[in-house]
């Protein structure tokens, strides 16, 4: 039996000082948006896929310290939670997808029938507001009970989209803002852990410098840091392409990194060291 829908926005709530942001990891689109796509689109490709269960368990959210985790359930071609409301885009001058996008990462079309500035108002305060609210209050939320709260936002994509970027991308694409979001004590021990894991390959500001999100609250001098994680999906998908496999033995070996990362962050923040 298929779960029922209990909202756009999940939150899960930890009392580490450790957010784990996800806006990308949802497939649900409302009914009246889902049959103006195109078969093109109805693939919803461009989904961070099994982010979530990637991520699961690593500080588990019931457990002391845990990390807390703001999730987006609606699809990203509904709203892209992780664009300017303003629809400014992230990137100038490069190829990108919109705040509701009309293409999908290689170009491609994806709407039968186009959304119009009705529907974009509407899902920018039913999603994407929403999902900004939640968020926002759960960094405040830990950052009152540490001091400080670092938001750690999960990404996934494809590691070869010529239309976005040329060649391959690195595995590991760590986005600071060119290290205006976080302190660099933060950029520095989430680089050295991916710089060492054997096998893998790791930029810091590369292609990927940080979305809305990680640009938006990243405020060190108010005690928010922020730090993106865009991975590549060939790191944990068994292929980068339908049906979008989850890859078990590829993800066992990359959940040890990525516990060491979250591990990390927590120790640094409890440390104290990013309050002095």
């Amino acid at each position: 039996m298929k779960p029922a829908f209990s909202g756009p926005v999940e939150v899960k709530a930890g009392d580490g000082p450790v957010v784990l942001g996800m806006p990308h990891t949802g497939t649900w689109l409302p009914a009246n948006i889902a049959s103006r796509l195109n078969a093109n689109g109805r693939l919803l490709a461009d989904t961070d896929w099994h982010i979530d269960r990637l991520y699961g368990g690593l500080l588990p959210h019931g457990a002391a310290n845990g990390a807390t985790v703001v999730r987006a359930i609606f699809h990203r071609y509904c709203i892209d939670a992780n664009r300017d409301p303003t629809g400014t885009s992230l990137y100038p001058g490069q190829n990108t997808t919109t705040l509701v996008p009309l293409t999908d990462f290689d170009g491609e079309p994806i709407w039968r029938e186009e959304p119009d500035e009705i529907d974009i108002a509407v899902a920018l305060e039913r999603f994407h507001r929403l999902y900004h609210r939640r968020l926002h209050d759960e960094l405040l939320r830990v950052r009152d009970r540490h001091g400080v709260a670092i938001l750690y936002d999960c990404h996934s994509i494809r590691s070869q989209i010529p239309f976005l970027f040329e060649g391959r991308l690195p595995d590991f694409n760590i986005g600071t803002a060119d290290g205006l979001s976080c302190s660099p004590a933060i950029e520095k021990a989430v680089a050295d852990i991916c710089e060492r894991a054997e096998g893998y390959t790791c930029v810091v500001n590369g292609r990927f410098r940080g979305g809305w999100t990680t640009r938006h609250y990243g405020r060190p001098e108010e005690g928010i840091h922020a730090i993106q994680m865009e991975l590549a999906q060939a790191t944990h998908l068994e292929s980068e392409a339908p049906p979008f496999n989850y890859d078990g033995e590829k993800t066992g070996r990359l959940r040890v990194h990525l516990a060491q990362i979250l591990e990390t962050l927590n120790e640094l923040a409890l440390s104290g060291a990013l309050t002095r």
